[in-house]
């Protein structure tokens, strides 16, 4: 067992949760903008990750029993891919929900019959993405703790 390379998994996976955090922490401050750069409203943003495994055939390529061949080579401690196990941000994409209409004809980007366009964003699933974010990291930083346990036990073992 390779305790180095979990680690560089939970360290990539706290990297892409804060990404996370960050993505819907804008998209809540953006809630009520009604006019970007673009002249639209601010569109919902979400995250989209993906396995760090060095190649698009990860499972396929690894044996032909799929996850049974990488489970395998990783309790033997051959690497699968030149690449640690791990996630990345693939891409922020934009919601391609429509925006909201609200009744309000004081508002400067009103149109002509006195609505304006509002984001669709639902604060309620932001928080809920929030502590999903949260949670995740937290649990990654509790692994990263029990992995550095592990290697200062393995060396205490070596020392005796």
């Amino acid at each position: 067992m390779n305790l180095f390379g979990l680690m560089e998994a939970s360290g990539s996976a706290m990297q892409a949760e804060r990404m996370r955090a960050e993505v819907v922490a804008a998209n809540m401050a953006n809630a009520e903008t009604t006019h970007t750069a673009a002249g639209a409203p601010y569109q919902r943003q979400h995250v989209v990750f993906a396995a760090d495994s060095g190649d698009s055939n990860f499972l396929n390529e690894s044996s032909a029993s799929g996850f049974s061949g990488v489970l395998q080579s990783a309790a033997q401690s051959q690497p699968v891919s030149g690449v640690a196990p791990g996630v990345h941000i693939a891409a922020v994409v934009h919601d391609t929900s429509p925006p909201l209409s609200r009744y309000d004809p004081g508002h400067p980007d009103a149109d002509a019959n006195g609505y304006v366009q509002y984001p669709d964003i639902n604060p309620l699933t932001e928080m809920v993405d929030l502590m999903g974010a949260t949670r995740a990291y937290g649990l990654n930083g509790s692994a990263v703790q029990a992995e550095k346990g592990m290697i200062t036990a393995a060396l205490d073992i070596a020392k005796g």
